[in-house]
Formats: structure tokens, C-alpha cells, sequence
């Protein structure tokens, strides 16, 4: 047995009122959810801890890895890292042509990273040779970009 109900006028009004307002509290429901999801994600992704030096390079020696996990080598590999890149720095505001003010240096055991942007192709050719040119720097990767800024 089916029974219908027949509303009119204010009543109908009424009931269609109820049903959207439900389907709106779902939506937004559905919106808190996926916006707590969303920050979840990117707050667990910041929550990054950086390594203490406990692990060595494969095929390093436990005398060589015991020398670098104390914390006084650990210091001077920083501050002979730090004394490297100000050296960098100077040599690529020096070299002729050069635009160094774009250009970020990040050193790690003498291994260089040249970050930014230059605005000319030959400039990035260039930063690596100079950088190359500076005593104690084992390996230079180059990840310039071209800009016009």
C-alpha cells in the first residue's frame, strides 16, 4: 500500500527549504572533510626530520664515518663549507660578465649546487667554470634557469 501526502502552498515551501538546507550541511560536511584531509596531508609533509649523521656514504670506512659523526668534525665540515661558498660567491661577483645576484650557492663536503637564474645562456656556462676554478670544490651541479628579471 503506498500513501501519498499532498502538501500545498507554505507547507511544500517548507519541505523543499528542509531538503536543501540538508543537502547544503552535506556539501559542507563533505568540504570540512576534504579541507581537514588537505591539511593533514601538508601539515604531515612539513613534519620532516633532517638526518644526524648517523648514516655514511656507501663504501666509507668506519674510521672515516666515526670521524664525521663527532660533533667537532662535523663543525669545521660546516664552517670549511661555509668558508668555500663565500669564496664562490666573491669569484662569480668578480668574474667579468657575470650576473651573480640571481645566483644561490649551496655547498655539502665540496660538492657545490648553483641554484637561481641568470639572464643569458652563456652566464650559466660560465658560473660553472668559475665555480669550478675555486679551490676545494670537488663537484659543481648546475641547475641555473634563464631570466629576464
Amino acid at each position: 500500500m503506498r500513501t501519498s501526502l499532498r502538501l500545498s502552498g507554505a507547507a511544500e515551501c517548507v519541505v523543499q527549504t528542509t531538503t536543501i538546507m540538508a543537502a547544503n550541511n552535506t556539501m559542507k560536511f563533505i568540504r570540512t572533510v576534504r579541507l581537514t584531509i588537505g591539511v593533514a596531508a601538508v601539515s604531515a609533509s612539513f613534519h620532516v626530520c633532517a638526518q644526524n649523521g648517523a648514516s655514511a656514504p656507501v663504501g666509507a670506512s668506519p674510521a672515516a664515518t666515526a670521524a664525521s659523526t663527532t660533533p667537532g668534525a662535523a663543525k669545521s665540515a660546516k664552517a670549511a663549507d661555509r668558508a668555500l661558498r663565500r669564496r664562490i660567491l666573491t669569484a662569480l661577483a668578480d668574474a667579468k660578465g657575470m650576473r651573480a645576484s640571481g645566483i644561490t650557492v649551496r655547498v655539502t663536503s665540496g660538492d657545490v649546487l648553483l641554484e637561481g637564474w641568470v639572464p643569458e645562456q652563456a652566464q650559466v656556462d660560465q658560473a660553472t667554470r668559475v665555480a669550478q676554478g675555486v679551490q676545494g670544490v670537488k663537484t659543481v651541479r648546475n641547475t641555473l634557469i634563464l631570466s629576464t628579471f
